[in-house]
């Protein structure tokens, strides 16, 4: 044997990941989960919009009954003057009731001199603070105040009195500032505000169950294609997997109806596999089985000890046979399925993977007297893979070749890297008769046998060889081998090429 070294154990075994519990989710309405993100703001933004209108409906109200007083101090500010150098008005009784003639709001006003004496009016109505005194005489200002325990709204002004006087109360000089204040109740503003708000809100009351029921029937219309596509998958037959027609139905709803036709292809292709695969299994174990029938019905007739054991020997490797076509069978349904359930790939070390899966081939290569050698690459080469079906590959490839390949030859797996390429090359050479060019694009469809072939098989291995290829995106090639000198048997050469993983430096 060759590079016993190579040839050691390095035995590893990928760790088993635990399966994961499923994550229980209630299951939600999209109806209702649309309508709560719809009501929800609805009716939060319902109470502001209220309380936004009441401010708006109370600055409303605030500007004619501002404009009022406005008119009001202006005109009691016209009645104040001086005489003898005191703060006189000219207010008689009509005037005053005039002024305070309001069957809503109590009206107040008051007037003080330039030292804050009293003039007229009314004593308990507040001062503007000192800092709220005009630059401009005859300037009208608001404050809101209280009085009596009731809220008040006063506008006052300013009166300079210099212009004002006699002849003997002197003109010019420092000014001398009148203080003319007129006040009043809110009553009328809250009345006004307060029916602004009814007929802000009074409507809204009779719009928002007509918005709320328009927003249900939106809902029911636009959800109303997804229950018909219920209905249309529910009226389809338990075998009719054909696509769904996703033109009628939303452009919305296009993707979901898309993945639909992808899963239920999926499903029609694995569906097909599994009716192959029965059907080849079926096909296939019918000799093997009726041979074992035959031979063990011969067997019980045959009463000669030699004839009953020639009858047990065919039986054993009629046994041996059909084991072996379930198990390349099973492998083949494996690998079809690992296709279909998209495994995740690892990073495999190739020369580490083939090492082991050649030293599994020791004993036999010994009992059929065939030098089995192993060439490992001069730097380590990664690649992405399903190491047990990478395996499997390397385990066809290396059975085929002990298969047809006489006792006495060898055979060679080699792994060796491609620089510019980027390359993994998997190979095993050996030195049987070899493929003839014709038959090497049928050698890897299923059940195929090379007529003039006298060695025992299903035909499977090399299906299995290429099924796993596909699935790695690696190309499988075979040629006759170079490297042997003998013309009745020019051998094989299997190459299997497999994208690495990173970019070593390999030679």
């Amino acid at each position: 044997m060759r590079d016993p070294q190579a040839l050691a154990a390095h035995s590893s075994s990928p760790p088993e990941q635990p399966a994961s519990q499923a994550e229980q989710r209630v299951q939600r309405s999209l109806f209702g989960e649309i309508l709560d993100w719809m009501l929800v703001p609805l009716l939060l933004l319902w109470p502001i919009s209220i309380a936004i209108t009441y401010l708006v409906a109370k600055s409303i109200a605030n500007q004619p009954f501002d404009r009022a007083l406005d008119d009001s101090v202006t005109l009691l500010s016209q009645q104040v003057s001086e005489a003898h150098g005191k703060v006189v008005t000219r207010l008689n009784g009509p005037a005053r009731d005039f002024l305070r003639a309001d069957e809503v709001d109590n009206v107040y006003f008051l007037i003080t001199g330039p030292h804050g004496e009293y003039v007229d009016g009314d004593h308990d109505l507040p001062l503007p603070a000192a800092e709220d005194e005009p630059s401009h005489p005859g300037a009208v200002q608001f404050q809101n105040s209280a009085l009596h325990g009731r809220d008040v709204r006063i506008a006052y002004t300013y009166v300079d009195l210099r212009n004002l006087g006699d002849a003997n109360s002197g003109k010019g000089g420092p000014p001398r500032m009148a203080l003319v204040q007129v006040g009043e109740t809110l009553d009328k503003r809250a009345q006004l505000a307060n029916e602004i708000i009814k007929g802000v809100i009074l409507p809204q009351f009779l719009i928002l169950p007509i918005a709320l029921a328009l927003i249900w029937f939106a809902l029911a219309r636009g959800l109303s294609p997804l229950s018909e596509l219920q209905q249309r998958i529910r009226a389809r037959r338990p075998d009719d997997l054909s696509p769904i027609e996703s033109g009628q139905v939303p452009e919305e709803i296009s993707p979901l109806v898309n993945s639909l036709n992808d899963m239920l292809a999926r499903l029609s292709h694995t569906i097909q596999t599994q009716k192959r695969f029965m059907a080849d299994a079926a096909h296939q174990m019918k000799t093997p089985l009726a041979g074992m029938r035959m031979q063990s019905e011969l067997a019980l007739r045959q009463t000669d000890r030699e004839d009953i054991h020639r009858s047990l020997e065919q039986l054993a490797k009629s046994s041996e046979s059909a084991t072996r076509l379930v198990n390349q069978l099973l492998s083949l349904a494996s690998a079809e399925n690992q296709a279909q359930q998209s495994t995740p790939l690892v990073p495999i070390e190739l020369s580490e993977l083939a090492r082991q899966t050649v030293q599994d081939w020791v004993p036999a290569s010994f009992a059929q007297r065939i030098d089995l050698g192993f060439e490992p690459a001069s730097q380590p080469l990664t690649v992405l893979g399903n190491p047990v079906m990478l395996g499997e590959l390397l385990n066809n490839l290396i059975d085929n070749a002990l298969r047809y390949t006489p006792a006495e030859g060898s055979v060679t797996v080699r792994v060796r890297g491609e620089r510019s390429a980027g390359l993994a090359i998997l190979e095993v050479e050996d030195t049987g008769p070899g493929i003839a060019p014709s038959e090497r694009e049928h050698i890897f469809q299923r059940f195929y046998r090379i007529l003039d072939s006298n060695r025992s098989g299903s035909g499977l291995g090399l299906a299995i060889v290429r099924e796993i290829a596909q699935q790695h995106d690696a190309e499988i090639t075979v040629s006759a081998n170079s490297r042997s000198t003998d013309v009745a048997l020019p051998g094989s050469l299997f190459r299997v090429a497999l994208r690495l993983a990173a970019g070593p430096d390999f030679n």
